[in-house]
């Protein structure tokens, strides 16, 4: 049991990693410990659906305050860019101020390396933020008009090597072929997909790579595994493969890199921390932990840093309780892919192989659940309230009787309309 009357714990990140372990370790403990937020926005950003923004959605609606739900459970919000942490010393330094901490959760995010593929930044639009997502909506824009003028256009998607979470552009592919078709205008737009993948969704194994397939071929997509790109130009990807592309348009997913670097911890070459995979505690830091897309998990997903972030708050939690955790981190991706006229669901077991080249696989004897259904659209739109209403409540996302009865909704739909 930790001795100290109230432990200082300081949570760098205001994204879903961070959040779910701010507000579980609030659930969890009380008033049992001091709990300080770190964020340089005072909102939350519901990232998973700015997919839609290129279809119209005002990004504003997928903002979640920050500041109002902290101070409400009694933890002090800081809006301020962390920009260092010192192990040593148990201090983090923002913009404006050193905090001390006993214990630490990181949960800094990834960030976009454009530089890293020759001409991606100048000749293709990409998807990160929601002005990048701004800017693909006035190509798509562009796109039509030019349909309904008559002129042909090729539109490329890619996905290089070391993306680390490509499932967004493969939901805005097919959202993009059901969306020109209801303008009318599919016949006059040609649509390629190219990834570095061995196949399509890679880590999530063969039953969705087969299912994208049978998606691409339903929708007319001309689709390319292992095609790593080489270098991009004016109208034109080369690939390492040797082979080429054109394009009018060009869409795509650029590799990731963590978004802040720790120097004084063990990060991979790409500045991901390296952490235990039970408990995401950091290795040779154990009053430390990493949650979400900052941390060295091969997959970065928001399902998967809940999960990250629990298991790192009850390991937190039992430190401090004297008590043993009731969860540790088992890799379950759970996911609904948005095509607009359908959605595919995903409940994915993984496990560590060892491997550098592909480092997860699919865990057999566990479920492994993959189905297509308009209904799952439903299933997504719930979860776009859920979210939202939990964080906006500072109450985690993955705990709880709300959770609880969402999870048994998603087992009924799943035993139903998945196999």
């Amino acid at each position: 049991m930790y001795t100290e009357a109230k432990p200082e714990v300081v949570v760098v990140g205001g994204g879903f990693g961070g959040l779910e372990a701010a507000y579980y370790l609030r659930m969890r403990l009380g008033e049992r410990v001091h709990i300080t937020l770190v964020s340089e926005r005072d909102y939350f950003l519901f990232k998973p659906n700015t997919i839609y923004i290129p279809f119209g959605l005002n990004p504003d609606k997928l903002k979640v305050d920050i500041a109002g739900p902290a101070q409400r459970k009694g933890i002090v919000f800081v809006k301020e860019r962390a920009t260092a942490v010192d192990p040593v010393a148990h201090t983090v330094t923002t913009e404006g101020r050193t905090l001390h901490y006993d214990f630490l959760v990181l949960a800094t995010g990834a960030g976009m390396r454009r530089e890293e593929v020759p001409g991606l930044a100048q000749y293709a639009e990409t998807v990160w933020t929601p002005q990048d997502m701004l800017r693909l909506e006035l190509s798509f824009y562009n796109l039509v008009e030019d349909a309904k003028a008559g002129k042909q256009r090729r539109v490329l998607f890619l996905v290089p090597p070391n993306n680390k979470c490509s499932g967004p552009l493969y939901e805005m592919v097919m959202m993009l072929d059901t969306w020109l078709r209801r303008k009318e205008v599919r016949r006059s737009v040609d649509i390629t997909w190219s990834t570095y993948e061995e196949g399509y969704i890679q880590a999530f194994g063969p039953r969705l790579h087969k299912t994208v397939t049978k998606e691409f071929e339903r929708r007319g997509i001309t689709g390319y595994a292992r095609y790593a790109v080489d270098a991009i130009e004016q109208g034109g990807v080369r690939y390492r493969n040797g082979a080429s592309l054109p394009y009018d348009l060009l869409v795509a997913f650029p590799p990731y890199a963590a978004a802040m670097p720790f120097p004084q911890l063990p990060t991979d070459e790409r500045g991901f921390v390296a952490t235990e995979p039970a408990t995401r505690q950091v290795a040779g830091h154990p009053e430390i932990y990493v949650v979400g897309d900052a941390g060295d998990f091969p997959v970065k997903q928001a399902f998967l840093a809940f999960l990250q972030a629990d298991a790192a708050a009850e390991h937190l939690a039992a430190a401090i309780l004297g008590t043993e955790p009731a969860l540790t981190f088992e890799p379950v991706s759970m996911c609904v892919m948005e095509q607009f006229d359908t959605a595919t669901f995903a409940q994915v077991p993984l496990h560590y192989t060892g491997v550098a080249e592909k480092p997860l696989e699919v865990t057999e004897g566990k479920q492994y659940r993959v189905g297509s259904s308009p209904a799952w659209r439903l299933g997504k739109m719930a979860l776009g309230v859920y979210l939202p209403w939990r964080f906006g409540a500072g109450n985690p996302f993955h705990a709880g009787l709300p959770w609880r009865g969402m999870e048994a909704g998603l087992k009924i739909m799943s035993g139903v309309l998945a196999n």
